[in-house]
């Protein structure tokens, strides 16, 4: 009898475990590690709680934080409505032989210029602070984090008087060239953090059910635009990193509308850039073009890596999808490992510093995936180079 009383609550313990876990809808990490992690917080597991302090921590800082909007900048689009984003092209400068004409281009160089307009800074210091504190409110159930992620969302995307149009129309434009490109949807590519953990907030009193179908409807707006303007149109042909970062936008944002039958149908066309982006031995030529060719290799992995988590959501493997004649993403990791680690030397570009902490997230989320000692031998040679500790809550071991 006794026995039986056991193995019914361990089956209770498990139905309850996976009903949660189909409750969270989160899409950059397994809802069952989260889970998981809460379980050990609770149990004492001192290196679960670590990571989890360090994250309450980090969230801290964006309690205090102004609500950023769109509307703050000082100039205004072409369109004359400040609540459409605006930016311009980081790399074009003035052209010195002709100073009062179109700007050209400088590869690697940033033009501070582009500081002038805060929008790109709006979304990246929303999307950032939303996910930090959408993740200490699952973990803490403290309203304070859930209440201040509800009033950056409002303030960016809900309320009349701030909320951004549902468009990147205007980003990233290049003077006396043109108003904005598709290469400016780039800027927006971290709203696919915000829309993978806005749903750990659910349930709290400070984000009503009123509020996430608002915030639903704005994705939604902004999703249709993605796949019918023309810059959104430019940026999916995009060959280079552009493209794969298009994709996590479709996908992510796909998923969080619950899209889940659209999001399968357009990997297709996500797996079909393995052979566009990469050759057989793992480089990528279009990003090795650069003059910062070892941090934009990285960053195309990275994008990469995003969309292979984001794929897993639907059951479409990406981390060991290989092109009949060998190209896979893993192959394109293994072949920048060794440059990135700096024990072979780099031969191509890079015109600023190298930010291995870039390649250490790859290497976290490589080494939950792939069975290679490799990767954990690599990880533990760049601890130093550890920012924080949210690569370790949402893909560690």
């Amino acid at each position: 009898m006794k026995f039986k009383l056991i193995a019914v609550a361990v089956l209770l313990s498990f139905v309850t475990s996976a009903t949660i876990a189909q409750s969270l809808k989160v899409f950059l990490v397994k809802p069952e590690r989260l889970i998981d992690l809460k379980n050990k917080c609770k149990a004492g597991d001192a290196q679960t709680k670590s990571w989890v302090d360090h994250l309450v921590k980090d969230a801290n800082k964006y309690l205090t934080v102004n609500s950023a909007s769109v509307t703050s900048k000082k100039q205004v689009p072409v369109s004359g409505d400040k609540h459409d984003y605006m930016s311009l092209a980081p790399y074009y400068w003035p052209d010195p032989s002709n100073p009062t004409g179109p700007y050209i281009r400088k590869d690697g160089k940033r033009n501070p210029e582009m500081n002038e307009i805060s929008d790109h800074k709006a979304i990246d210091n929303t999307t950032k602070a939303v996910s930090y504190l959408s993740l200490a409110y699952y973990f803490t159930h403290d309203e304070a984090y859930a209440k201040k992620a509800s009033q950056l969302l409002h303030v960016f995307f809900l309320d009349t008087a701030t909320k951004m149009n549902p468009n990147m129309n205007y980003a990233q434009s290049v003077k006396g060239v043109n108003d904005g490109r598709g290469t400016g949807i780039l800027d927006a590519r971290s709203f696919v953090d915000l829309v993978s953990f806005i749903g750990l907030i659910n349930g709290s009193k400070a984000w009503t059910n009123t509020d996430e179908q608002q915030l639903k409807s704005w994705f939604t707006e902004y999703y249709n635009w993605l796949s019918t303007s023309k810059g959104g149109h430019d940026e999916r042909n995009a060959k280079n990193n552009h493209g794969i970062w298009f994709d996590t936008q479709m996908l992510g944002i796909g998923l969080y509308l619950g899209k889940e039958e659209a999001v399968k149908d357009y990997l297709k066309s996500t797996l079909a850039r393995v052979d566009v982006q990469q050759e057989t031995d793992g480089r990528q030529p279009l990003e090795l073009e650069r003059t910062a060719a070892l941090s934009y290799s990285t960053f195309c992995l990275d994008a990469w890596f995003t969309a292979a988590t984001l794929a897993d959501n639907v059951g479409v493997d990406i981390w060991n999808y290989k092109t009949k004649d060998g190209k896979g993403v893993q192959v394109a990791l293994d072949w920048l490992l060794p440059y990135a680690m700096g024990d072979k030397s780099w031969t191509y570009q890079q015109i600023h510093e190298y930010k291995k902490g870039d390649f250490l997230s790859l290497l976290i989320r490589a080494n939950n995936k792939y069975n290679d000692d490799k990767y954990s031998a690599a990880i533990h040679r760049l601890q130093e180079e550890k920012e924080d500790y949210l690569d370790e809550i949402l893909y560690g071991k």
